[in-house]
């Protein structure tokens, strides 16, 4: 049997969207990063492999085979690294679930989504151009918007203050969980359930 062996395929590919590198660690725009950073932890392994311009790990999560993975190419090109996962392991778009941070959701809240488009989202804008569909499940996690006159760019590359941060943590676990919802039960029950 060593011809065939489906040992080495992926179920679902898990993209937590973000940017490297230190200056942008506890950012708000680096949400998606680390809700999989804890899903990698909680799972008991580390995303330190290196393909696809990614960090990447394959776990064993929700029943499936996943491919859990932190695109290296900065935010706005996170479609590259997505795309060629997907190819690679021939995962189409409905089971690349993506999560990303939403300023147009309260700090902490959970949005789950089957399809949809960017919504002003650069990562998800092209992810959408490197995928050509937008029908690929997303978990979005809040992180508000500035106030009024607020520069865009500078609050998502800015830290979250200590209060925010709390729900955000707890956010990050919420979205485990609709991971796992989406993974084994479909996007309906997960938008039911924590939308």
């Amino acid at each position: 049997m060593l011809f065939g062996t489906k040992s080495a395929a992926v179920d679902w590919i898990i993209a937590g969207l973000g940017n490297p590198g230190e200056k942008y660690a506890r950012t708000r725009h680096n949400m998606g990063f680390l809700t999989v950073d804890l899903l990698a932890e909680q799972e008991g392994v580390k995303l330190n492999r290196v393909k696809f311009q990614s960090a990447y790990n394959i776990l064993p999560f929700a029943g499936a085979k996943c491919l859990v993975m932190k695109p290296q190419t900065y935010m706005n090109l996170s479609g590259e690294a997505v795309r060629q996962a997907a190819q690679f392991y021939r995962v189409p778009a409905e089971r690349v679930l993506v999560i990303y941070d939403d300023v147009s959701l309260p700090v902490g809240k959970l949005r789950v989504r089957p399809t949809g488009s960017a919504g002003g989202h650069n990562g998800i804008k092209n992810i959408i151009a490197h995928l050509g569909t937008q029908d690929f499940p997303r978990i979005k996690i809040g992180t508000g918007a500035p106030q009024s006159g607020g520069d865009m760019i500078d609050w998502v590359i800015g830290e979250p203050s200590q209060a925010d941060k709390k729900l955000l943590l707890d956010s990050f676990q919420r979205a485990i969980q609709a991971a796992e919802c989406v993974i084994r039960s479909g996007c309906q029950k997960a938008m039911n359930d924590f939308n």
